[in-house]
C-alpha cells in the first residue's frame, strides 16, 4: 500500500511537471539588452529582466499571451503555444521616440500612453534640445505649443503673467521632486541636468491634487535616466557667435565679436549591481547686452544600487552642484542706441547693472521597491540649498528640506492603479531682502486610475495640504481632480478633466523689499493664497495612410478660473515724503478673481518618402482670452489698455516645426509666433525711456525662426550648424528687454 502511494505521488508530480514550460529569453532594443523590463502573462506570472536583459517564467502549457513593458518603449504582446520543458522567446522592443506616441509618467505617477491620459500633455525628447536650442531647456520649452517663457518664468496657456522672478504657478520637477527655491519659488533652468535628460513631460492645467502648491497652472517634470547594460558616453561641444542686430545703431560692441562657448558631458555604466551616471556642463557667455556676461559650471552624479537578495529593491543618491558668476541687465538705457545698454550706462556710480555670484546644490537620497505583483513603494528626499551673492548687499541663503513616501498598487486583472503618499517640506531663508523666514508644509494625497473595457480610463484623486509661515497660523487646503479618456474607435481618444489648484505665496512675494533704479518693490505681509480650477475637453486622433504616412491631430477647449490671483501691482505703497517717487512702486497683491478661456490645436506628421528620406511636419496654435471676472475700470487704469485683458499675456501663439532626414544629412526649422503683448503696467511707459514709443512701433506680433543643418560624420559623431533667430528679427518680451539678435552655433555631438 505504501509503495502504491509513492508511485501515485511520483506520477502526479511528473504529470504536473510535464504540464509546465520554462519560458526564457533576452529583451533588447535591437542593439543592447534592456534591464528592468516587466515580462508577464498575468499578475501571478510576472518577472523583470536582470542587468543583462534576461528573464525566466514558469508557465502552464498551452496558449499564453506574453507581455513586455518598459518606460519609453512600445508594449510587446505575443501569443504563443507552449509545449515541452523549455521555450525560448527573445523580445525586441521599439523605442517610442521613433513613433508619434510616447509613454508618460507625470499624469498619474505611473506609465501611460500619451493618448490615453485624461489631461493635455506634451513631451520633449533629448534630440529636440540638441537640434534647435543653444543647449538650453528654457529655449526648448518655448517651442512647445501653448507655452512661453518671459525672463525665466514659464507661463502655460496664459495662467501666469510676469512676477519679477518671485513665485511661479508652474511647478518644475526633477524626477517628481520640486526644483523651486525656498525663498522666491523660482526656477533656474540652467541648474537642471540637461546632459542626463531622459524626457521632459509637461502637464497643462491645474495639477495641485497630485503635486501640491505652485502646480495650479501646470507641471514641467524633468526626468533623468539611468545606466543601461552597455556603457554610454555623450559629449557635446558648442560655440556661438552673436550676429550684428538688424538695427546697427544698437550694436554697442562695434567691430568686436561677442561669443558663447559651452559643453555638456555624460557617462553612464553598470558596475555589478551599481548604476553610475556622471554628468557635467560649463558655459562662458560674453552676452549681447553690454556688461551682461555669464560663467557657470555644473556637475552631477547619480548612484543606484540594486540589491541581490531582495529582488526589486534599490537605493541610491542623486547630487547636483552649480556655481555661476555674472552680471544682470535689468532695464535698458533707451530704445534708440541704448536698447542693449543698461540704464545708467557702464559707469559704476550710475549703472543699474547688478553683479551676482550664485551657488546651488541638491542631495537626493532615495529607496525604491518594485514587487512582481504590481506593488511599489518609494521614499524620496531632497536637501536643496541656494546661495545668492551680489554687489547690492542683498544676499540670500535659502534651504529646502523635502521628503515624500509614495505607495502604489497595480492590479492587472482589474486594470486598476491606486496611488497614495505623504509629503513633508520645510523651507528657510536668511536674507537682507526678506529677513529670516521659515515655512512648513505637510500633505497627503491619493489617486485612483481605472480602465474599463480596454476603452475608458477614469482618474480621480485628492490632496489635503497644510502650510504656514513661522509665527503665523497654519492654512489648510483640500483639492480634488477627476478626468476621463474614452477611445471611441481604434485611434480616436476623447478626454475631459477638471482639477482644482492652489498656491501659497512665496517668501519673496510676502516679504521682499528692494529697489531697481527709481522703482521700489514693497513687501506685503497680508497677501494670502490663491485658489482656482481648470477644466478641459479635448480629442486626439491618430491616423496613418498606408505604410508611409502617420500622424495625429489634437484639439481642446479649456477654462481656468482663479480666486484672489496674486500679481505684482503698481500703486502708492511707501512713504509719501521719504520714499522714491512719493512712495509709488510695486507690491504683490491679491488682484481679484480672473478667468481664462481658450482653445488649442496641434498637428503632427511623419512621412517616409523613401528608404533614407523622412519628413516630420507639425505645429500648434493657442488662443486665450484672459480677463478679470470682476472687472474694475479703476484697477484697469494701471495698465496700458482700458478694456478687460490681463497683463503680460499673448492672445495668440503659434509653434511650428519641419524636419527632413536624408541619409546622413538632416535639416530642421522651428518657428514661433506671439501676438502683441497688449497690456503691461502703464508705469513702464512713463518711467522707462522709450518703452511707449517702442511698443507703438512694434505692435504687430513677432515671428521668430530657428534652423539646424546636421551631418552624421560617423555612427558616433555628428556636426551641426544652428541658427537661432534665423532672420534676425528684433523683438521684446518683457518691457525694456530686447531679445538676442541672430546667433550662429557650431556644435559637435559625440555618442559612444
Amino acid at each position: 500500500m505504501k509503495t502504491a502511494v509513492i508511485v501515485i505521488f511520483l506520477l502526479i508530480t511528473a504529470k504536473a511537471h510535464a504540464q509546465t514550460t520554462i519560458v526564457e529569453g533576452k529583451v533588447t532594443d535591437g542593439k543592447e539588452s534592456l534591464p528592468g523590463v516587466t515580462v508577464y502573462t498575468d499578475e501571478k506570472n510576472a518577472t523583470g529582466t536582470d542587468a543583462d536583459g534576461n528573464y525566466k517564467l514558469e508557465l502552464p502549457q498551452g496558449k499564453a499571451t506574453i507581455h513586455a513593458r518598459s518606460l519609453g518603449y512600445a508594449e510587446v504582446i505575443k501569443e504563443v503555444v507552449l509545449s515541452g520543458a523549455t521555450f525560448r522567446y527573445d523580445i525586441v522592443m521599439t523605442p517610442l521616440s521613433t513613433q508619434l506616441s510616447s509613454v508618460v509618467v507625470s499624469a498619474g505617477k505611473f506609465e501611460q500612453k500619451l493618448e490615453e491620459v485624461t489631461v493635455s500633455m506634451n513631451t520633449i525628447k533629448p534630440g529636440a534640445i540638441e537640434q534647435f536650442s543653444d543647449n538650453s531647456i528654457e529655449s526648448a520649452i518655448t517651442n512647445v505649443t501653448g507655452i512661453n517663457v518671459n525672463d525665466g518664468q514659464a507661463n502655460i496657456r496664459g495662467g501666469s503673467g510676469f512676477s519679477y522672478g518671485a513665485g511661479s504657478r508652474v511647478l518644475v520637477l526633477v524626477d517628481d521632486m520640486p526644483m523651486l527655491s525656498a525663498d522666491a519659488n523660482d526656477v533656474k533652468w540652467s541648474f537642471l541636468p540637461i546632459e542626463n535628460m531622459e524626457q521632459i513631460e509637461i502637464i497643462k492645467g491645474a495639477s495641485s491634487a497630485l503635486y501640491g502648491s505652485s502646480a495650479m497652472n501646470g507641471v514641467i517634470n524633468f526626468r533623468t535616466g539611468y545606466a543601461k547594460s552597455e556603457p554610454v558616453t555623450h559629449i557635446t561641444q558648442y560655440t556661438g557667435i552673436y550676429d550684428s542686430p538688424a538695427r546697427r545703431e544698437i550694436k554697442w560692441w562695434g567691430k568686436n565679436t561677442q561669443m558663447m562657448t559651452g559643453a555638456n558631458m555624460f557617462h553612464a555604466r553598470k558596475i555589478g549591481n551599481w548604476d553610475i551616471v556622471i554628468g557635467g556642463h560649463y558655459l562662458l557667455d560674453e552676452g549681447f547686452r553690454e556688461g551682461e556676461t555669464e560663467k557657470r559650471a555644473r556637475a552631477n552624479l547619480n548612484i543606484r544600487y540594486r540589491f541581490k537578495k531582495v529582488e526589486g529593491l534599490s537605493a541610491g543618491v542623486n547630487l547636483n552642484y552649480m556655481e555661476t558668476f555674472g552680471d544682470l541687465f535689468i532695464i535698458w538705457n533707451d530704445d534708440t542706441t541704448g536698447a542693449y545698454i543698461p540704464s545708467g550706462g557702464m559707469n559704476d556710480s550710475t549703472t543699474t547693472l547688478s553683479i551676482y555670484h550664485t551657488k546651488r546644490f541638491n542631495v537626493d537620497p532615495f529607496i525604491t521597491y518594485v514587487g512582481k505583483k504590481g506593488f511599489s513603494a518609494k521614499w524620496r528626499s531632497r536637501f536643496f540649498r541656494t546661495a545668492n551673492f551680489n554687489n547690492t548687499d542683498q544676499q540670500a541663503f535659502a534651504d529646502l528640506l523635502y521628503s515624500e513616501v509614495q505607495l502604489q498598487q497595480h492590479v492587472e486583472k482589474l486594470n486598476l492603479t491606486v496611488t497614495g503618499g505623504g509629503v513633508i517640506s520645510d523651507g528657510g531663508v536668511i536674507s537682507d531682502l526678506y529677513g529670516s523666514r521659515k515655512t512648513y508644509n505637510k500633505a497627503i494625497y491619493a489617486q485612483v486610475d481605472k480602465k474599463f473595457f480596454n476603452r475608458l480610463n477614469i482618474s480621480a484623486g485628492g490632496r489635503y495640504e497644510q502650510f504656514r509661515f513661522r509665527y503665523n497660523k497654519p492654512e489648510s487646503k483640500p483639492v480634488f481632480r477627476a478626468g476621463a479618456n474614452l477611445r471611441l474607435h481604434k485611434a480616436t481618444y476623447i478626454r475631459a478633466s477638471i482639477g482644482q489648484g492652489y498656491r501659497f505665496p512665496s517668501i519673496a512675494e510676502k516679504y521682499v523689499k528692494t529697489r531697481v533704479g527709481s522703482i521700489v518693490i514693497y513687501p506685503n505681509d497680508s497677501v494670502h493664497s490663491e485658489t482656482g480650477w481648470t477644466a478641459e475637453i479635448g480629442i486626439r486622433q491618430l491616423f496613418s495612410m498606408g505604410k508611409r504616412v502617420s500622424g495625429y491631430v489634437d484639439a481642446s477647449v479649456f477654462r481656468s478660473e482663479y480666486k484672489d490671483m496674486l500679481e505684482f501691482a503698481f500703486g502708492q505703497y511707501g512713504d509719501l515724503f521719504n520714499d522714491p517717487l512719493f512712495g509709488l512702486g510695486f507690491k504683490s497683491v491679491n488682484i481679484g478673481n480672473t478667468r481664462i478661456d481658450g482653445m488649442e490645436y496641434e498637428l503632427g506628421l511623419q512621412i517616409a518618402v523613401l528608404k533614407n528620406l523622412n519628413i516630420n511636419i507639425g505645429g500648434g496654435y493657442t488662443y486665450i482670452d484672459p480677463q478679470m471676472s470682476d472687472f474694475d475700470s479703476l484697477k484697469a487704469s494701471t495698465g496700458t489698455v482700458s478694456y478687460n485683458f490681463l497683463k503680460y499675456r499673448y492672445r495668440n501663439m503659434f509653434k511650428g516645426y519641419a524636419g527632413v532626414d536624408y541619409g546622413r544629412f538632416s535639416f530642421a526649422l522651428n518657428c514661433r509666433y506671439n501676438s502683441f503683448m497688449e497690456n503691461i503696467d502703464k508705469v513702464f511707459n512713463e518711467l522707462i525711456p522709450g518703452i511707449k514709443q517702442y511698443r507703438s512701433e512694434h505692435d504687430k506680433g513677432d515671428w521668430v525662426y530657428d534652423a539646424n543643418i546636421s551631418y552624421k560624420i560617423t555612427d558616433y559623431l555628428t556636426a551641426s550648424v544652428i541658427s537661432r533667430n534665423l532672420f534676425n528679427h528684433e523683438y521684446m518680451g518683457i518691457p525694456s528687454q530686447v531679445e538676442a539678435p541672430r546667433m550662429w552655433l557650431f556644435q559637435v555631438n559625440l555618442k559612444l
